[in-house]
């Protein structure tokens, strides 16, 4: 009788040691040995430095950003600005990790120019007085020969997560017009956004049981979701009509933890970040139908995060190499600090791929703690470090962009202040 009773919870142990079995020793029950800092096109100490809002302190928790790219009548870029979503209340309010104490004081957008100087405050114009203003996950469409874009950002707000869209235009980008609210029954838990068209997008959903539950059951099943691995998010396909009308169709199902996504620029391959297994899922897209196809899956040795592709046709992916960490900051523990990692992806020949042993091979041998200790090679990409850190340099990373002309890196922290711009 007890072996009868006992072999259900074996089977779901040995489960869960063989899908997650990796992620748990490197990420959970170890903290990686990570130097202060490491960048990868040159010392970290006189090639990057910290942009804050040295009044305010308001670029401060700032969970994604974008680039937002002029472009000129034949298509050619003339300008390029970086939009940031900020929450300096994210330790207050936070859908995601909790907790849900205080949902009043509103995050930030901010514009940096790539060409430096001072940041610059984006007011939300015509934007309700009673609506909260909890940023996520947030996508820019380019402005076109000095034409307006539409900007859509997820928003924790306190009763139900919404996509709200605005307008930006570049004669007046210190505005951002609020055009309206999205709401779905199927924005359960949008996290991240890819643009398929000024009016479209891919939504990441992370969870299916999320903190909006009733306690205890919103303290218990999201960590259990997470931990576990259990594949309930999923990612959909968006499309607002002039009416503001939400038409909505799923994509990809059944994936743990589903986050960052990011889209190719020709829009045939989309990737997806898994967190709770350490993976980067990529897709072959029907560009008619939104449909998706797997076709690789990339080990990262971090909880990978938000992911943007570069203007190379590299991924750029940033996590957490440490989750208890990451949850210590977020809990306010006295001197806690959440360690950095950020990496590229990029695809390799089909000639490569098939060299014997190629996936045994050691790889990213140049970082001060490279990536092939803490993932296996991917037969279908190769995997740099861009740059990394203990947390005493910057810590909680979650959003990078790299700049392919200038080769410039830029990084966020989920709990850090400033956005960190490191040039080669």
């Amino acid at each position: 009788m007890l072996v009868r009773l006992a072999t259900p919870f074996v089977l779901l142990l040995a489960a869960f040691v063989y899908r997650s079995g990796r992620v748990a020793k490197n990420n959970i029950l170890t903290i990686p040995a990570l130097p202060d800092g490491y960048y990868q096109g040159g010392n970290w100490k006189e090639n990057c430095e910290i942009v804050k809002d040295e009044e305010a302190h308001t670029i401060k928790y700032c969970e994604d950003m974008t680039f937002w790219d002029h472009l000129d009548a034949d298509g050619q870029l003339t300008d390029r600005f970086i939009l940031l979503g900020c929450d300096p209340n994210r330790k207050a309010w936070n859908t995601v990790m909790g907790p849900l104490r205080d949902p009043a004081p509103r995050g930030y957008l901010w514009l940096y120019s790539t060409k430096g100087g001072e940041p610059q405050r984006v007011a939300l114009q015509g934007y309700p007085e009673s609506h909260d203003f909890h940023p996520l996950g947030l996508e820019i469409s380019p402005s076109q020969s000095g034409g307006p874009s539409n900007l859509f950002v997820v928003n924790h707000a306190r009763e139900r997560t919404t996509i709200e869209q605005f307008s930006l235009d570049p004669t007046q980008p210190q505005f951002a017009t609020w055009t309206r609210t999205l709401t779905s029954p199927y924005f359960i838990s949008p996290n991240a956004l890819a643009l398929t068209s000024p009016t479209s997008f891919y939504v990441s959903n992370d969870h299916l049981m999320t903190r909006r539950l009733p306690n205890p059951l919103g303290h218990i099943f999201p960590i259990f979701e997470s931990v576990g691995g259990l594949p309930l998010g999923w990612v959909s396909h968006v499309s607002v009509g002039a009416d503001g009308a939400v038409y909505h169709e799923f994509s990809a199902m059944g994936v743990p933890f589903a986050n960052g996504l990011a889209l190719t620029s020709d829009g045939t391959q989309l990737a997806l970040s898994s967190t709770s297994l350490a993976e980067i899922y990529f897709y072959a897209r029907n560009t008619t139908t939104h449909a998706l196809k797997h076709t690789h899956t990339v080990p990262m040795p971090f909880l990978s995060d938000n992911i943007m592709y570069d203007d190379s046709g590299a991924l750029i992916v940033t996590g957490h190499p440490h989750f208890p960490s990451l949850i210590a900051v977020a809990a306010n523990k006295t001197g806690a600090t959440a360690p950095s990692w950020a990496v590229s992806v990029s695809p390799l020949s089909a000639d490569t791929q098939v060299t014997p042993g190629f996936a045994k091979r050691p790889y990213d041998m140049h970082a001060s703690l490279s990536a092939s200790k803490l993932a296996p090679a991917a037969v279908s990409h190769e995997v740099e470090t861009l740059f990394q850190s203990n947390g005493s340099v910057f810590s909680s990373s979650c959003t990078s962009l790299r700049d392919s002309e200038t080769g410039v890196l830029y990084m966020v922290g989920l709990y850090e202040e400033g956005l960190l711009v490191c040039r080669p």
